[in-house]
């Protein structure tokens, strides 16, 4: 039986494409002997899956996407729209029944796992033993990606975790619409949605950054790109643990060492 239970299945176009984009990046993806990737809990259709080989086929033209769902319906589904796909797509991609176990076949371990808002749905409690079942099945040196985004994609937040566990926190925003960095409370993770309050690490930083875009108000003539490089290099200098710079900030992403937020 698959490990995990039905979730919402909610999804659509584009919504992923933030996340999809790191991904890209990622040398867990680059440098594979076998850049399998697995899509897990999809949703009600292959959209957003079909979108990630597109996107990752960038610069791994040999990638392969391998979706799973718990729901038998959603895997139909998703076969039938694959079958509209040319041939090149078609040999690239499959979808199975399948949890947080991945019932690959004999042999393949996953280079990258992306689970986006699968864990959000369950409970604080059962998200380490998730975690734990995929990290078993990746590949030496892969990537679990694990986070949740609002339903146009604009906001988004993902944990990089590797064995033995996090090793980034990422939040996304789209900087055009952006009026408050505080939107992404809403779209933690799991792990973090519900440690949101004074005291814990995660309030911290995100009251850190909010004020730190707000001290960079005038810096909004020149465009919000420039405010939000200067409110991350404000809390960079406040000590907080980037890992990333410029040209991503431009991007509306940010990225700090996981241990700088988890939960006491």
């Amino acid at each position: 039986m698959p490990i995990g239970h039905v979730t919402r299945g909610t999804t659509g176009t584009n919504r992923l494409r933030r996340v999809d984009r790191w991904i890209a990046a990622l040398p867990a993806l680059r440098t594979a002997d076998d850049p399998l990737v697995v899509d897990l809990g999809y949703g009600a259709s292959a959209t957003t899956a079909l979108e990630l080989r597109a996107r990752l086929a960038r610069v791994r033209p040999d990638v392969r996407v391998h979706g799973f769902e718990i729901e038998p319906e959603r895997v139909r589904v998703a076969r039938a729209q694959l079958e509209r796909e040319p041939a090149a797509v078609r040999e690239r991609v499959r979808f199975d029944v399948g949890g947080f176990e991945m019932p690959l076949p004999r042999g393949e371990r996953p280079a990258v796992v992306r689970a986006f808002n699968v864990l959000r749905q369950y409970d604080e409690s059962e998200v380490h033993d998730a975690w734990e079942t995929m990290l078993g099945r990746l590949a030496p040196g892969g990537v679990l990606v694990e986070g949740t985004c609002n339903e146009v994609g604009r906001v988004a937040s993902w944990f990089d975790v590797e064995a033995p566990g996090p090793r980034t926190f990422t939040i996304s925003l789209h900087l055009g619409s952006l009026d408050s960095p505080l939107v992404v409370a809403e779209r933690l993770p799991k792990t973090l949605i519900h440690h949101n309050v004074p005291g814990e690490p995660i309030h911290d930083y995100l009251r850190a950054l909010d004020d730190a875009w707000r001290r960079e108000a005038p810096r909004g003539t020149f465009g919000a790109r420039q405010r939000f490089v200067a409110a991350a290099e404000r809390v960079r200098d406040a000590g907080w643990p980037l890992v990333d710079g410029p040209r991503r900030w431009r991007l509306g992403e940010l990225t700090v060492r996981a241990e700088a937020v988890l939960p006491h």
